[in-house]
């Protein structure tokens, strides 16, 4: 530890923002583009902040990181100014930690010592280091492809290009695997693409870490459904292993409310890939939140990306809710005590722009216009109760008041229901378990022998970085299958949950 009382010195601090009047005008990302050195510096005091706890919950995998990253070691690194040395202990558990800088909400920073007490001025900014990292070290040339020394002469199909597939693809690549990576849409990401927004992390982002993977040997073919394109039986034949990395996409719709069949009741990745596709260069999209006001159910990451997407499309009025009361905006010990995840208000950037956010409502129906198009909510209070019988989940009314407001384009972003129902599935002979994702053993081996699954499809809708580390686990699984056994990391166990108070 480089300064064993920085945390004493320094608070914690945010990367600076663009201006909300200029933001909200461009798909550029949030966050300000300074210069390298001033960066860099004001990363350095922020990694000083650590502690190197003798028992580091930032990088276990049930409080804090799945990958295992070393995040202490880093953060020494970086505040002695050794970047070199930080890309390297940094991506030695991490495929990809441009991704996890940008997108993931740091489970880390929750196990952070620092975040046992506020009066400590809060976590180290991990996330911020590690993004930082990352930038430095393609600035400087550090990442560079990485070629395995010899061939096995084993053949791999991983279908889907989300961040499992690719982080899977990657390992299995490098361990000496003729790999080939199947996807379905037009372009490589899946999610990564089409749906996180541009002003989150832009495209070329994620184009530079394609084309490291596509140096080093790693085979892509976009375009195709297997199943359909290529047949089961085409694939078993051609393939020793398999890895489903297909994503949990089935969105959840909600078909009790009056009004859902109207125009302009969408669910939320209606909206958002087509919006990502026009940032893409693929033309406008069928439809927009233009001139509209708009409505957006469900207070998760998904209603955030819909939420500043209106906002950037050009929308009237953005309002987002949410059936849960307003959230504490600090830690409550008795809810989530240290160093589980914590039961806290999350407020993204584009909350910060414009528009409004209600709790503890629900909409009571959508309203028709003269045209036959809904034109407004009505909404009432509600709370969300639990049935002790079932365990099911029920939203029950606490006011007969009705408040009506206007609504052009309602997005559903109420969750996913797990996996496609797909041919691919179908033609492995494998079934979805209740919550509607693909079971496996503790090999990550489903119970088709030589299929692998990994990511949302095994786990369902989660963090960029649980989908990473299952990657690398399900890589090392799949290289043992292949060979007897297997060098490569295995950061996580199938069954591996985050901390939490039942």
């Amino acid at each position: 530890m480089a300064d064993p009382t920085g945390f004493l010195k320094y608070e914690r601090a945010e990367p600076p923002k663009r201006p909300k009047a200029e933001r909200m005008q461009d798909w550029q990302e949030v966050y300000a583009d300074r210069g390298s050195q001033e960066r860099n510096e004001a990363v350095r005091t922020q990694a000083s902040r650590c502690m190197d706890c003798g028992i580091p919950f930032c990088h276990n995998e049930r409080s804090g990181c799945p990958l295992g990253n070393l995040i202490p070691e880093w953060n020494d690194l970086v505040s002695r100014g050794d970047w070199f040395a930080a890309s390297e202990r940094l991506h030695a558990t991490n495929n990809f930690p441009e991704f996890t800088g940008k997108l993931c909400p740091a489970p880390c920073e929750a196990g952070c010592t620092l975040s046992i007490s506020p009066l400590s001025g809060g976590p180290v900014a991990i996330k911020r280091v590690e993004e930082t990292i990352s930038a430095q070290a393609w600035e400087s040339g550090y990442v560079e492809a990485r070629t395995a020394e010899a061939a096995t002469g084993r053949r791999v199909a991983v279908v889907g290009s989300g961040p499992a597939g690719l982080a899977a693809a990657q390992q299995l690549t490098r361990a000496g695997h003729d790999v080939t990576v199947f996807e379905r849409d037009d372009r490589l990401g899946g999610l990564l693409r089409y749906g996180i927004p541009e002003f989150k992390m832009e495209k070329k982002v994620l184009d530079r870490r394609l084309a490291q993977l596509h140096s080093e040997g790693t085979r892509f073919v976009t375009g195709c459904e297997v199943g359909v394109d290529v047949t089961v039986a085409e694939l078993r034949e051609s393939y020793d292993a398999v890895v489903l990395a297909v994503g949990a996409l089935r969105g959840r719709d909600d078909v009790t409310t009056p009004g859902r069949e109207l125009d302009g009741v969408h669910l939320a990745m209606e909206h958002l890939v087509p919006a990502n596709r026009a940032c893409e260069g693929d033309g406008p999209p069928e439809f927009t939140a233009e001139g509209k006001h708009v409505l957006i159910i469900g207070g998760g990451d998904t209603g955030a990306d819909c939420y500043g997407t209106a906002i950037r499309q050009g929308a009237l009025s953005v309002t987002q809710l949410d059936q849960y009361p307003e959230p504490p905006h600090t830690r409550d010990d008795d809810r989530s005590p240290w160093p589980t995840w914590p039961y806290i208000l999350r407020t993204y950037p584009v909350h910060e722009e414009t528009g409004e956010r209600l709790f503890a409502v629900a909409v009571k129906r959508f309203v028709a216009g003269e045209d036959g198009r809904v034109r407004a909510a009505e909404l009432h209070t509600v709370r969300v109760e639990k049935d002790p019988a079932t365990g099911r989940r029920e939203v029950v009314p606490t006011s007969d008041e009705v408040r009506e407001i206007p609504a052009d384009l309602v997005l559903l972003a109420i969750g996913f229901e797990g996996v496609e129902h797909m041919r691919l599935i179908d033609g492995l002979g494998l079934s979805l378990n209740r919550r509607g994702t693909v079971s496996c053993g503790a090999d990550w081996q489903t119970e088709a022998p030589g299929v692998f699954v990994c990511g949302d499809a095994h786990r369902g809708a989660s963090l960029v970085v649980w989908a990473i580390a299952e990657g690398r686990s399900v890589a090392a699984s799949v290289d043992a299958y292949l060979t007897g056994d297997s060098d490569l990391p295995s950061p996580v166990h199938p069954t591996a949950l985050p901390l939490a108070v039942v």
